[in-house]
């Protein structure tokens, strides 16, 4: 289909002339196939809109589309990280610091189950015979679970509960371990350096959140100032809200500090500076809806791209699993004193398993920070985030359905509904024939 697809897009461009661009077009009819696509999805099946936007992003992808230079570089890269730092800024606005120290396990759970899964997917990996330059930036990536997927689940499925709450500050709090980690490895990869020594592997971790707490602050005390006099449901403050989280972006990249990371501490700080409730804007809804659809797009063709082999596939299906169980039982174990029920602890483990943009940020780093090594971090790991894009927003909502926690009928829901009316409307035939 490559072939195919160069030869139109050659063609097209002797006679077409678009102001904006041919990739601008491509784009646009590519964002609203995946509207359409999740819609009718979300409609006649019960799942999330995001499992369409995946679809559609995963067959161009196959397909040959190339929508952005892999590792991700300019405007492709710029919007993600756009993408993702607005859904962990409002995630980490969300974030209830407080509740740890009331509720100390669920930071222990937090802990635990990030240690586990690290370590549990470094040693299944070098056991399959995995470089350990290649199996590190894998098990940092395996710490995620995506906020940007929770977040989209939790809407579409309408989830308030324990286990929604849980799963999204877990997911914040796993984010900005798998950041920090591999934002400062990442650095000493693209240094050639191999520091020996606690305090020397610590000193880059310091750097890097060092820097991405000053963007945050900045940007925390900036919307700060601004709410004091600016209406939070203002069109305008909307407007700023979203520039600054553009400019931080920007600034944060530009210091070396790592954008999404930047964000999610200037959530957190925003939060700590302005204790009064505040939602997010929803005037902001459908500019965030847009770019969260073109993130999710992006990730799947991009990931699509991957070269998939039987081989490569073993070690795919392999740190999947690996991930998943560890993640279960890291909540697991720390569960007792959490105040969650054993069933809400199962739960919550499923909600854990996606993957999603963060991922794809921190393997193309590691890609561009090492051609050599990052591709063979890409070889396995881009296969494990589209899998775990559309498999684990399947999972969390499952689990979130399974909790009970879901105001929005599920598709079995909708079945039993039919049938009971199907046979309602059999017994009354039978009623008006016999009388």
């Amino acid at each position: 289909m490559t072939p195919f697809f160069n030869d139109l897009l050659g063609f097209w461009s002797e006679w077409v002339h678009p102001s904006a661009g041919l990739p601008t077009i491509v784009w646009s009819l590519l964002l609203a196939a995946a509207a359409a696509t999740g819609h009718l999805l979300q409609r006649y099946t019960g799942m999330p809109k995001l499992v369409g936007y995946t679809l559609v992003g995963t067959v161009v992808g196959f397909a040959g589309f190339e929508g952005a230079v892999w590792p991700l570089q300019g405007t492709g890269l710029f919007l993600l990280e756009l993408g993702v730092a607005m859904v962990l800024f409002e995630t980490g606005g969300r974030l209830p610091l407080r509740w740890f120290r009331h509720n100390p396990m669920v930071l222990v759970q937090s802990l635990l189950e990030s240690t586990l899964t690290y370590f549990a997917v470094y040693w299944v990996l070098r056991w399959m015979s995995v470089a350990e330059g290649v199996a590190v930036p894998l098990a940092l990536m395996s710490l995620l679970a995506s906020p940007a997927v929770l977040s989209r689940v939790t809407i579409d499925t309408r989830a308030s509960g324990p286990v929604t709450e849980r799963a999204l500050a877990l997911s914040t709090l796993n984010t900005f371990y798998a950041l920090s980690l591999s934002h400062a490895h990442t650095s000493m990869v693209a240094a050639g350096t191999a520091p020996m020594g606690l305090l020397a592997r610590l000193y880059p971790v310091g750097v890097v959140l060092g820097l991405s707490f000053v963007v945050g602050a900045l940007m925390a005390l900036a919307l700060r100032s601004a709410l004091r006099v600016m209406s939070p449901t203002s069109e305008n403050t909307s407007i700023l809200l979203l520039a600054i989280i553009g400019a931080g972006a920007a600034t944060a990249a530009y210091l070396g500090a790592s954008a999404p990371l930047s964000a999610l501490i200037g959530g957190v700080l925003l939060k700590q500076l302005n204790p009064k409730p505040w939602v997010w804007p929803r005037q902001l809804g459908t500019a965030a809806s847009l770019i969260t659809m073109l993130m999710f797009v992006l990730v799947s063709s991009v990931a699509a791209q991957a070269q998939w082999s039987v081989p490569v596939a073993g070690l795919v299906l392999a740190l999947i699993g690996v991930r998943l169980l560890a993640k279960v039982t890291g909540v697991a174990v720390a569960n007792p004193g959490s105040g969650a029920s054993w069933a809400q602890a199962l739960w919550l483990g499923l909600a854990m398993s996606p993957l999603s943009a963060v991922a794809l940020l921190i393997v193309s780093a590691f890609a561009r920070a090492s051609p050599m090594v990052g591709g063979m971090v890409a070889q396995i790991g881009l296969p494990a985030i589209l899998l775990m894009e559309v498999l684990g927003a399947v999972l969390a909502t499952v689990a979130i359905h399974a909790a009970g926690e879901s105001s929005q009928r599920w598709l079995p829901d909708l079945i039993a509904r039919r049938a009971r009316g199907s046979g309602n409307a059999g017994g009354a035939g039978n009623g008006e024939t016999t009388r």
